[in-house]
């Protein structure tokens, strides 16, 4: 996970079969309360993810994986290829 000028903040490492949504509870647990926004690719799209950022008022910037049903509202932030936080 890295900070929104790209500096790396946080490390979890999984095996490599393993789901990045799966990582991301342990990336995502303590968050600063300054944080206003989480920004993810693809691999990081999970209502369980969604969720738990918005019940802490952050904004989920993930597009929404190609085959998701229900597509949920999502502006590009710009290509990350990780999580990045954007502080507030």
């Amino acid at each position: 996970m890295c900070d929104g000028q790209g500096r790396p903040v946080r490390l979890h490492l999984t095996a490599g079969q393993v789901s990045d949504f799966k990582a991301a509870d342990v990336l995502l647990a303590d968050l600063s309360d300054e944080t206003e926004e989480v920004i993810g690719h693809r691999g990081y799209d999970s209502n369980r993810i969604r969720l738990s950022l918005a019940e802490r008022n952050i904004t989920a910037c993930i597009p929404p994986k190609k085959n998701r049903k229900s597509k949920p509202p999502y502006n590009w932030c710009g290509a990350p290829t990780g999580l990045e936080l954007r502080d507030r």
